[in-house]
């Protein structure tokens, strides 16, 4: 994903400006926790009714408060606050606002390679034999999640490449929009689980167990991961989501779909960068709604709670409140430092995969801190800060790089050819193959080179960060963004 350009940066707006222009149009609204609530451009149009009054239609168009993003859950339409504008415009002169577009000829291929696995794959409880079932089960942990939870959630099983099938139903009319795969690999006693989607990732925006949630919930507990879902509505019956793309980042776009809970818990996994993740997109739900489930030895992810008998209700119980007060005591802050003394090593930090010398002199990378690289021209800074960067994002920690010295072209070919670790050009037949792995990283770049100035990149920054839930920005290099001029300036 390549961030707006610095020749058309992305407007900003801020939320007076929003209110005060949905006041000036006469658009009635309800200030929800991340998103402004109006009733929709799109909906009455097809029913031929005079524009909206305030009483008597339902508020589906859902305007982001950050960004000024538009979406209405009734048809789907999205778009900027600027195509807002220009709808509500069109309006005005009478002229039925644009629904939403057909998907991309990629969209529509991917729904469909999503509907002939879907109809290959099986509902679990329908395999051959019991035998059959219950070692599909234990394969992935989910001996105790019953069939009728399986059920209820649609989960299937498809043979021939050992996967759990996940669908994603549209929140609109239940058609089936794609699919997440998840199969076992076992490297010795290790077992990792390795996922794949249709459509690819970055247009994945399913909240797995939507279509189960009714217009009354107003309790949701979000986690990390479809199983915990599974397991954690089958022990306390709350209405309960998976994230996508699980701690790595919450797209705004499925904020809409999360405005009508008045409590959210967060319990996306065992370690402590879900616990850090957890405490970030309780920023964007609204602190003063969200508790966070601390993640210890008593209260490890929801499925392995249900594995080892435990009572998720309590665990449920006893999160966190999100907000805290600008002032705390010591007692407030017991649990922290206790869960820092605990987990010392998750505390340093994210490790490097390939650099043991490095995690023995900087421990990890943490968010927050700032770690300079300098050397003299051609020394190999840019070389090794991407094979660096690059092994983080490898482990998952959404990354931004700001090259201002070399083209995002030239940048990106050095990163594939680190990551494929071998010389794509002698064999170009593997190119898509190592391609598409790549992009399924949670990498962006900015698009600026040369001289910059700091305020319309810091802008850039701050909107990746939002959107993204960017953790680690690599600026190449300092001195190029800056220019000569600036280097006598506040440095």
């Amino acid at each position: 994903d390549v961030l707006p350009s610095p020749e058309g940066p992305v407007p900003s707006v801020s939320i007076t400006e929003i209110r005060q222009y949905l006041r000036a149009q006469g658009i009635p609204f309800h200030d929800g926790y991340s998103c402004l609530h109006t009733p929709s451009l799109f909906t009455d149009v097809r029913e031929k009714q005079p524009p909206p009054a305030a009483t008597s239609v339902p508020y589906t168009l859902f305007i982001d408060k950050t960004t000024g993003s538009f979406l209405c859950t009734a048809t789907l339409a999205e778009g900027t606050w600027q195509d807002f504008q220009a709808n509500v415009e069109l309006r005005h002169r009478g002229v039925p606002p644009a629904s939403s577009e057909e998907p991309a000829e990629g969209t529509r291929q991917a729904r469909e390679d999503a509907r002939c696995v879907w109809d290959r794959s099986l509902p679990l409880w329908e395999l051959l034999d019991e035998e059959e079932t219950n070692e599909t089960k234990a394969t992935f942990g989910i001996s105790l999640v019953t069939d009728a939870t399986l059920k209820r959630f649609g989960v299937r099983y498809l043979r021939t490449a050992k996967s759990l099938v996940f669908p994603w139903f549209s929140p609109r009319d239940a058609s089936l929009k794609g699919l997440k795969l998840v199969r076992v690999e076992k490297k010795g006693d290790a077992v990792s689980y390795v996922e794949e989607t249709f459509p690819r990732f970055d247009s994945y925006r399913n909240l797995f167990g939507l279509p189960l949630i009714g217009r009354r919930d107003t309790e949701l507990v979000l986690t990390g991961w479809e199983l915990d879902a599974l397991a954690l509505h089958q022990a306390t019956g709350v209405a309960s989501l998976a994230l996508p793309r699980g701690a790595t980042c919450l797209p705004p776009a499925l904020l809409p779909y999360l405005e009508q809970f008045k409590r959210i818990t967060l319990w996306l996994g065992e370690d402590l960068r879900s616990w850090e993740a957890a405490k970030l997109f309780a920023r964007k739900l609204s602190l003063k709604r969200c508790s966070l489930v601390r993640p210890g030895d008593l209260q490890p992810r929801p499925l392995e709670a249900l594995n080892q008998g435990l009572n998720l209700t309590k665990i449920l119980r006893a999160a966190l409140p999100a907000s805290h007060k600008s002032i705390v005591s010591f007692r407030q802050l017991r649990e922290e430092v206790f869960g820092e003394l605990v987990n010392t090593e998750q505390v340093a930090g994210v490790k490097w995969a390939r650099f043991p010398e490095l995690n023995r002199l900087l421990k990890g990378h943490r968010r927050g801190e700032l770690t300079i690289f300098t050397g003299p021209t051609g020394s190999g800074k840019t070389t090794f800060i991407s094979e660096y960067a690059l092994d983080l994002c490898t482990q998952g920690v959404c990354t931004l790089w700001g090259s201002f010295e070399i083209n995002n072209v030239r940048l990106a070919k050095i990163m594939l050819t680190q990551f494929a670790a071998q010389r794509l050009e002698d064999q170009l037949e593997l190119y898509d193959e190592w391609a598409d792995r790549f992009e399924d990283l949670p990498l962006y770049f900015m698009t600026f080179h040369g001289q910059q100035n700091i305020k319309t990149v810091i802008d850039t920054m701050q909107h990746a960060v939002y959107m993204y839930d960017i953790t680690h920005v690599v600026v190449d290099n300092l001195q190029f963004m800056m220019g000569h001029e600036h280097l006598s300036v506040d440095r």
